[in-house]
């Protein structure tokens, strides 16, 4: 008995804390590592001083617009479920609330990804080699991207 049957409590969480869940996948594989794993393996990537609190910077202004979002989509989700619950849902309000659900989702992971591009030009190229082994992606597909 979820309170929103479509999102599990840890997908609340998730999306109440600002976190990726999965949604910058496609800049993380194709090697733009994230704020929050760059900042999970600083020292084992002897970040500077200066790249740690650019990194900081970076994952706290994805987290302050990542979360307003999050709260948005759960509030979207919560007025679908209700719309189901009470069946009082309609052709109209149904297309309105997908609408609306699609769009922030789109938000939020133009949040995330736009955070990614901006990390891998903190980085040494040989942090963005050891970043790409120590997550296990090998040093292969990873190449460093300016922008």
């Amino acid at each position: 008995m979820r309170p929103i049957k479509a999102l599990s409590e840890q997908h609340i969480a998730d999306l109440g804390t600002g976190r990726g869940m999965g949604l910058a996948l496609a800049a993380e594989l194709n090697g733009y590592p994230g704020p929050s794993h760059v900042l999970e393996l600083a020292d084992k990537l002897d970040l500077s001083a200066e790249q740690r609190a650019k990194m900081q910077s970076l994952f706290d202004s994805m987290k302050a617009e990542a979360m307003p979002l999050g709260a948005k989509l759960i509030e979207q989700e919560a007025e679908l479920d209700k719309q189901f619950a009470a069946r009082t849902v309609t052709p109209e309000s149904l297309q309105a609330s997908t609408a609306g659900v699609a769009t922030t989702q789109g938000m939020l992971r133009e949040t995330h990804l736009k955070y990614h591009l901006s990390t891998g030009n903190i980085l040494t190229p040989s942090q963005m080699t050891k970043y790409a082994e120590l997550r296990g992606y090998g040093a292969g597909g990873h190449k460093r991207h300016h922008h």
